[in-house]
């Protein structure tokens, strides 16, 4: 599963309510667990339609919607007490077109499917020609739905503590410290509404307002942990169903999930960071005094070489009391490979300013401060309450040092231990297997170089669906391939499928 680079960046932290929510009572399983038949798929109970209001936003699109839709806070109990999930919608503006509904569900955890509607809904308007009403959603906890936070420091807060970075040595004392600090502060503070923020639920969530739309089926575009969301929904209410996009991709075996995801991250910095270092070498650089290397074989040992000297000797940079440490250039190169090369220049501009003592380095804002309490609590409660990890602290000590030693340009962060190792509660849904059963309506678009979700990822998600899919793999770096980095083949076929109902006869590549 942030400028919108910048916001997603934030949003992905681990991959990512007023008092008188938290006064509800619920056990402390989860909230929203699988229950016997009444309320656990948000089938039980009629569900009432929304009352729309204009809320257009500057730089948004004209005649912009919103309201609110609520959903119990935990669907063991669907008459008892509700959140309110933000839903905003831009109607099809060629009414004889339309076909359905399109979701735009968005990454995260923690990714505001409004704001993403916001955003796109231009873009998605000239693509498809009027076929669709475009909707989009806040999960529980994010944008305008209901929110409750863990009550976490401000230093727990920031990208580089929660993302587990060991430290200079590979030690994890301090974040087996902090991690079991934000367990604890979130299970005192987040109150039912932290323990109902999961997968599961925002799938049902997604199935009441498919209801409250009145729509008998509907079509998707998920992205990143999105995608996740997305399939898990397609197999459980497979016959909702209409055309389905799956945009850059992790593997969805059920036993690593989260866990996995995270893993997969340092091998997606590997798979991307060579076209960050074509970027630094190439002599254009030389006009913006950003080349770091004549050759780009000279690019990543330079940066391993600065991000260790910041280890041992921490600068002062343009944030009073945020000095840039070897952690944090590592996670602003990381946040950086996630976009376009537009978003490499201040990562070089960091390692240049490391090198000249007169200089002071300029924090790119997504490293600089930390994240709204609220924020932290979604990202981290979603990935704790979705599967159960492991509790063996000497488990992710081996793990870090097995992966620093595979993966230098990550240093062990995404092995490392989360809050989830000491989270109270157990997962209260078992997680979805996804499967070849269910109707062929999945286009998969997924790109070579995704730093985040890698193209490995993406294969075994391809694997799970077999027949019920078909995958566009398209030769471009970055995260996010649909309208996000120009390959024309790409968005055609996305456009194709999605406007017209073109379906590739077998798998597609896109050039780049």
């Amino acid at each position: 599963m942030t400028s919108y680079r910048g916001l997603r960046a934030r949003r992905a932290v681990l991959l990512g309510l007023s008092g008188m929510l938290a006064a509800a009572t619920v056990s402390t399983a989860a909230a929203g667990a699988r229950a016997a038949d009444g309320g656990r798929d948000g089938r039980a109970g009629r569900v009432a339609g929304l009352s729309w209001r204009a809320c257009e936003r500057t730089g948004g699109p004209a005649g912009q919607e919103c309201a609110d839709l609520a959903v119990p806070l935990d669907y063991r109990d669907p008459d008892g007490p509700t959140v309110s999930l933000a839903v905003s919608r831009v109607r099809s503006d060629r009414p004889a077109e339309r076909r359905g509904t399109l979701m735009v569900i968005p990454g995260g955890p923690g990714g505001s499917g409004v704001a993403r509607l916001t955003q796109r809904a231009g873009a998605l308007r000239a693509q498809l020609g009027g076929a669709y009403d475009l909707v989009g959603f806040d999960p529980r906890g994010v944008g305008g739905s209901a929110k409750a936070g863990c009550g976490l420091d401000p230093a727990d807060r920031h990208l580089v503590t929660l993302r587990a970075w060991p430290a200079a040595d590979g030690s994890i004392d301090e974040n087996v410290t902090r991690a079991r600090r934000t367990a604890e502060a979130c299970a005192r503070n987040g109150g039912p509404l932290v323990r109902s923020m999961s997968t599961a639920n925002e799938v049902r969530d997604m199935e009441r307002l498919r209801q409250a739309l009145g729509e008998r089926k509907l079509s998707a575009w998920g992205q990143s942990y999105g995608t996740y969301v997305a399939a898990v929904y397609a197999q459980t209410y497979p016959e909702r169903t209409d055309r389905w996009v799956l945009d850059s991709v992790d593997d969805p075996d059920p036993a690593r999930l989260e866990r996995g995801w995270l893993a997969n991250m340092a091998q997606g910095a590997d798979d991307r960071f060579p076209d960050f270092a074509a970027w630094a070498a190439d002599p254009a650089r030389e006009r913006d005094g950003l080349r770091l290397a004549d050759r780009a074989d000279g690019v990543r040992p330079l940066v391993l070489r600065v991000a260790a000297e910041l280890d041992r000797a921490p600068r002062e940079s343009d944030v009073a009391g945020t000095p840039l440490t070897g952690n944090r250039l590592r996670q602003a190169l990381q946040n950086a490979l996630m976009g376009g090369p537009d978003g490499f220049a201040p990562v070089a501009a960091l390692v240049k300013a490391a090198q000249d003592p007169a200089a002071t380095p300029r924090l790119p804002g997504d490293v600089a401060g930390p994240l709204p309490d609220t924020d932290a609590a979604v990202a981290i409660a979603t990935i704790c309450n979705d599967i159960g990890w492991p509790r063996e602290v000497d488990s992710y000590r081996r793990a870090v040092a097995a992966d620093r030693a595979a993966h230098p340009l990550t240093a062990g962060m995404p092995a490392n231990i989360p809050p989830c190792a000491f989270w109270p509660d157990r997962p209260a849904d078992a997680p979805v297997r996804i499967t070849d059963r269910g109707p062929s309506n999945v286009l998969m678009i997924q790109n070579l170089r995704d730093p985040a979700t890698p193209y490995s990822g993406a294969l075994k998600m391809r694997t799970a669906l077999g027949g019920r899919a078909r995958m566009v793999t398209v030769d471009s770096g970055g995260h996010g391939s649909y309208l996000a980095h120009g390959n024309a083949c790409g968005d055609r076929a996305v456009t194709g499928y999605l406007k017209d109902g073109h379906w590739p006869d077998k798998d597609v590549y896109c050039a780049a």
